[in-house]
């Protein structure tokens, strides 16, 4: 491991020399992939470095220990020593994980798809919360929702919303939401006060680019229908809504939230792309999945992996065994402390495995 390091560090060291290079800054796109490079080192090495930094000391309470008469200064040795041996041993763990194979979607924007679930106009209702959760940690994370999609549902619920999430490691953070999202609560149609549960279903699919989906032009049928909407002046009169399908795969993708054909073509288009990417990937994961049991299941659309329950204000992440009792914070985007937990438990996850295939 610690040769592997050496070789990151030194590799880090040139990137930073030839960044400052006039000949690279000229060259906009190689200036940019360093960069872009140098930015994807950078934890590992000043997490090396720092691991550096206490094994020298480590070394220097030790000599101190061993050879100082005073003996106040020995004692004062023993203490950091002691601190020290921690910090290295957490810091090594640190460097391994820095260490393990990323996922090339991390630092990927993504396509979102909630859709009401069982539970008729109550899951509705429930995806509209979603929703609104999402958009409001978006806003907390300064990333950029751009709705593309919207079916609604009875009593201002949604039947299915899709949405774009960009911005700085998208897909790193909101890949653990793809699931069942279970809620407990009295509908507000319900005169008797009963507790309904309802589900509903969240995908988080990475954003695909042409390159990575190869859709061949053939394989599409694409439909060009008139947009429906609440009446009056939002009404479309032009053919404007647009569905594509995805013959050999029967992926179906309707967008009409723009007034242009073209710009409601070029979004059903990423969504397309991003779906086919979530397929591939899926398919890739099943062949290996017995090696990938390190893995929070992140992926599983059919999953139940979360409830809300209203009653008692609790938000219960089953995957973990996680219980909060502040519902309405979470529902007000404040789920970073469930993200940072599922982050942890996958990494601990990920070292065992490495172990283990060693």
């Amino acid at each position: 491991m610690f040769n592997r390091l050496d070789k990151i560090e030194t590799k880090f060291e040139e990137i930073t020399a030839l960044l400052s290079e006039s000949h690279v800054i000229s060259d906009q796109k190689k200036y940019i992939n360093l960069a872009k490079e140098h930015s994807e080192l950078l934890p590992i090495v000043k997490t090396y470095r720092e691991y550096k930094r206490i094994v020298k000391s480590i070394e220097e309470d030790e000599k101190i220990i061993r050879e100082s008469d005073d003996l106040e200064l020995k004692e004062i040795a023993k203490q950091e020593l002691e601190e020290m041996q921690y910090k290295k041993d957490s810091t090594e763990e640190q460097l391994k994980y820095l260490l393990l194979p990323r996922d090339p979607s991390d630092k990927k924007n993504v396509i979102m798809e909630i859709r009401a679930g069982t539970g008729g106009d109550e899951a509705g209702l429930f995806a509209a919360d979603l929703y609104r959760m999402y958009s409001k940690y978006s806003e907390k994370k300064n990333w950029n929702v751009e709705e593309i999609s919207v079916n609604p549902g009875g009593a201002g619920g949604f039947k299915e919303v899709v949405f774009g999430v960009s911005g700085k490691d998208v897909y790193q953070t909101l890949k653990y939401e793809s699931g069942v999202h279970r809620v407990q609560r009295v509908p507000v149609t319900e005169a008797s006060g009963r507790i309904h549960t309802s589900a509903t279903t969240v995908a988080v699919l990475p954003e695909a680019e042409e390159l990575e989906v190869n859709i061949d032009t053939k394989d599409l049928q694409i439909d060009a229908f008139r947009s429906s909407g609440p009446g009056g002046q939002s009404v479309n009169k032009t053919d404007s809504a647009v569905r594509i399908t995805h013959i050999p795969t029967g992926i179906v993708v309707t967008c009409q939230d723009e007034k242009s054909q073209h710009k409601n073509k070029a979004k059903a288009m990423k969504v397309l792309r991003a779906r086919l990417l979530a397929k591939i990937k899926s398919e890739e994961e099943q062949k290996i999945a017995n090696s990938r049991k390190e893995q929070v299941k992140s992926g599983d659309r059919s999953e139940k992996i979360r409830t809300y329950n209203y009653p008692q204000s609790r938000v219960t992440d089953h995957r973990i065994g996680l219980t909060l009792y502040k519902l309405d914070k979470i529902l007000e985007g404040e789920i970073d402390e469930i993200i940072e937990q599922l982050k942890i438990a996958e990494k601990t996850e990920k070292l065992k495995t490495e172990v283990l295939q060693k």
